[in-house]
């Protein structure tokens, strides 16, 4: 695993979004799995900014780790806070953006989307496989939108699964912990002084880490970045007190 940290949320963005067009040099396409979530939005705010231009967005193609069960004119839609802060302001095809239809039946959008993985990805022993996977993690160290009550979910048959949220029990389609480790490679975004704990327990593997879905992402790949703030990387090497 390779830690970068840096000092805010912004910087973070910003070498991220410098990371991902690199990702992209001598591919002809590009098949990424993208995360919703606050960091995300800037690392979008920053790809717009700086790379609009430079970038031939027809090769890259897009798809999402996880979407809740909302119509994509819901505030709540990851879809439409990719819209509002990337696909508007860069000219890529309506073909690349492949979205998880929230305000569809969750059991057979799951069935739906896994069928369009399959369809559209390369496969490894039957999984699709992302060039890279986008994720975040929660504060009780949930990634996707696999939560630590349901991480029976993370090695489900199925490619995309239907998780509940612990709290407001809203649906979510996700896509499952073997397509995550499939990936060519694999990136956590994580920022913020309330991850730390868990950013401790996940990446040095403390005891009863493994109860926490984030730490269960091992790309076969051995190609896994996290991209941390010194927010959330503050506990990390501290001694166990």
């Amino acid at each position: 695993m390779d830690l970068k940290i840096y000092k805010d949320k912004q910087e973070v963005a910003e070498q991220f979004s410098s990371y991902f067009v690199d990702q992209l040099k001598g591919k002809d396409a590009f098949y990424v799995a993208l995360s919703g979530g606050s960091t995300p939005k800037i690392v979008f705010d920053v790809l717009a900014e700086n790379f609009a231009g430079k970038i031939n967005w027809s090769k890259v193609h897009f798809y999402w780790g996880d979407e809740r069960c909302v119509p994509p004119s819901d505030d709540e839609s990851n879809y439409k806070m990719t819209v509002e802060h990337l696909f508007s302001k860069i000219e890529v095809p309506k073909e690349n953006i492949n979205r998880i239809l929230g305000e569809n039946d969750p059991v057979n959008e799951a069935m739906r989307y896994a069928n369009l993985l399959e369809i559209d990805l390369d496969r490894v022993e039957e999984v699709p496989q992302f060039d890279l996977v986008i994720l975040g993690m929660g504060d009780d160290g949930h990634t996707a939108s696999i939560f630590p009550h349901e991480i029976e979910l993370w090695d489900y048959e199925d490619h995309c699964v239907v998780a509940t949220h612990p709290d407001s029990g809203q649906k979510r389609v996700s896509i499952n912990g073997k397509v995550i480790n499939t990936a060519k490679e694999v990136a956590f975004l994580v920022t913020g002084a309330s991850k730390a704990e868990k950013v401790k327990a996940v990446v040095q593997k403390t005891e009863g880490s493994d109860a926490y879905p984030a730490s269960l992402v091992n790309p076969s790949s051995g190609k896994l970045v996290w991209f941390l703030d010194e927010e959330a990387a503050a506990k990390l090497n501290q001694n166990p007190s």
